[in-house]
């Protein structure tokens, strides 16, 4: 029997096993959840004007645009190398489906053609794109935001060990010491709209980079008000507030902790504390799907600029998914 047809009987049978399932696996939910609210077309839009074309001359024949797309966020969601994205789509069905590829007449696009697929979009900043797009959708769509901002920054772990090619840890990343322990690595530095929840500016640094003088860069031009935990107090103070058009901003920066265990349990200042930590605490939410539900609480690759386009793709991904559980998003063409 033909090898082709041979494949075609196996995929035939394996389909019918799939869709007979009894229960589909939280990986098969989520993935058919995103596939509705990704706005695949017009993200496509963005990367068809430097992608290349059929047919070109030299290196590797051209995967399709939504293909590489899909299988760049399915590195992204699942924490993958470009090698472990590869496996994943040759291994499991639920994932080979959900990026568009048909064992029985193509292989899956390899490790090499997503790195270069990666490279083509950090050159041409498209993943800023990306980001700046899917949050004017949501807004566009319906998502109110407001006047006010929340600032916050968290740390992402990096090899600290010297047993590489270099022989050395990566130079753009630092120590800094929080809690009383040491942690190598980079910040995510993000502002959230105090209002809709979802983060409208990201930032990147070595992790020895103070929140504090970082701040200014997360603020909007129309913001009115910002708030911060106890690591931005003075943050009103600093030249770039006072002597910028953001000295009129409301400044709503909680106590430090000490002060606030300090006080009764029914002082009037403690009340406000808590208030304050109440809406700042949506911050977390975005943390909280970028750490925890896509698991990034270590670099994937060397360097800052590589690891904060995947930081972008992973807010970007938070972003739809607390819209869509705000208002029951969904996207109109």
């Amino acid at each position: 029997m033909d090898k082709v047809m041979k494949m075609s009987i196996q995929q035939s049978f394996s389909d019918i096993e799939y869709a007979n399932k009894k229960r589909k696996t939280r990986k098969e939910i989520f993935l058919e959840r995103m596939d509705k609210l990704v706005p695949w077309t017009e993200l496509i839009a963005l990367i068809e004007p430097i992608y290349p074309k059929a047919g070109t001359k030299g290196g590797r024949p051209t995967r399709g645009i939504e293909k590489m797309l899909r299988m760049l966020f399915i590195a992204c969601w699942f924490n993958l190398s470009d090698e472990g994205a590869e496996d994943a789509i040759t291994e499991n069905q639920t994932i080979r489906r959900f990026v568009g590829v048909n064992l029985t007449t193509e292989h899956a696009p390899d490790s090499t053609t997503l790195l270069q697929f990666r490279h083509l979009l950090e050159k041409n900043e498209i993943f800023e794109q990306i980001f700046e797009t899917v949050n004017a959708l949501l807004i566009s769509n319906g998502l109110s935001v407001s006047k006010g901002t929340i600032v916050d920054a968290t740390i992402i772990e990096a090899p600290a060990s010297t047993k590489n090619a270099a022989r050395k840890r990566d130079p753009e990343m630092h120590q800094t010491k929080k809690g009383g322990q040491w942690h190598f690595g980079m910040k995510s530095h993000i502002g959230v709209d105090e209002e809709s929840g979802i983060v409208h500016t990201v930032t990147s640094t070595a992790a020895n980079h103070h929140d504090i003088t970082e701040a200014h860069n997360l603020i909007r031009e129309e913001d009115e008000t910002v708030r911060g935990d106890a690591g931005y107090t003075g943050l009103g103070k600093r030249p770039e507030i006072t002597e910028t058009e953001k000295a009129s901003l409301k400044m709503e920066i909680n106590l430090r902790p000490g002060k606030v265990r300090a006080m009764s349990e029914d002082d009037e200042q403690r009340l406000k504390e808590r208030a304050k930590s109440v809406i700042r605490a949506k911050v977390e939410r975005a943390f909280l799907f970028v750490k925890h539900l896509f698991g990034y609480r270590k670099t994937r690759y060397r360097g800052l600029a590589k690891n904060h386009a995947r930081l972008l793709v992973l807010f970007t991904s938070a972003n739809i998914l607390v819209a869509a559980e705000k208002s029951k998003f969904c996207y109109t063409s």
